[in-house]
């Protein structure tokens, strides 16, 4: 089975986002795959500068807890970010974080298969497309990998407020069972 892992971007205490990767996490478990997991809470990533000495060197000449997490994703087979859906887009720390992966695109990344799960308080069908467009923006730059799958739960606001709600959960336990 796979080395995923799963990124989760809210940096909202009891955040409905973290609470299904969770169980998103729980399924991929179940389904034998190695599962380990990074929190953007307490991390710090600057802003990339656009210097590109990392198309050269492979390595960001900003020092931070990025160069770190861009060493995760570039060994791990799957990767699946999680992000709360803010003003219909993915959240800005996770932008940050995915423009900081820069060194990795000439790199010997191993990652094939990129998920994303978001949440937002809005339920229109529509809400998580443009997050998802961003993601693919991000994936389309790694010849190597395609964005496998998305799931969203919208209709969640409150902190917390998804734990009482058993399809969402369910269907979260059910796209990590399913991730390849």
């Amino acid at each position: 089975m796979s080395k995923v892992l799963v990124i989760k971007t809210s940096l909202r205490a009891k955040s409905n986002s973290d609470i299904l990767a969770d169980r998103l996490i729980a399924g991929a478990k179940d389904a034998g795959h190695e599962v380990e997991q990074i929190s953007l809470k307490g991390k710090k990533i600057n802003f990339c500068i656009g210097c590109f000495s990392c198309q050269k060197t492979q390595k960001c000449v900003l020092k931070d807890d990025a160069v770190e997490i861009a060493e995760k994703v570039k060994n791990a087979d799957t990767l699946v970010f999680v992000t709360p859906i803010y003003y219909y887009e993915m959240c800005g720390q996770m932008k940050t974080l995915l423009d900081r992966m820069n060194p990795l695109y000439s790199s010997d990344y191993r990652f094939r298969k990129v998920y994303m799960l978001s949440t937002a308080a809005e339920d229109e069908e529509t809400t998580p497309e443009k997050a998802v467009n961003g993601l693919i923006g991000w994936v389309d730059c790694f010849e190597n990998a395609t964005l496998a799958g998305s799931l969203f739960c919208g209709g969640i606001n409150d902190p917390g407020e998804v734990n009482v709600k058993a399809e969402e959960l369910d269907e979260a336990y059910t796209f990590g069972k399913g991730i390849e």
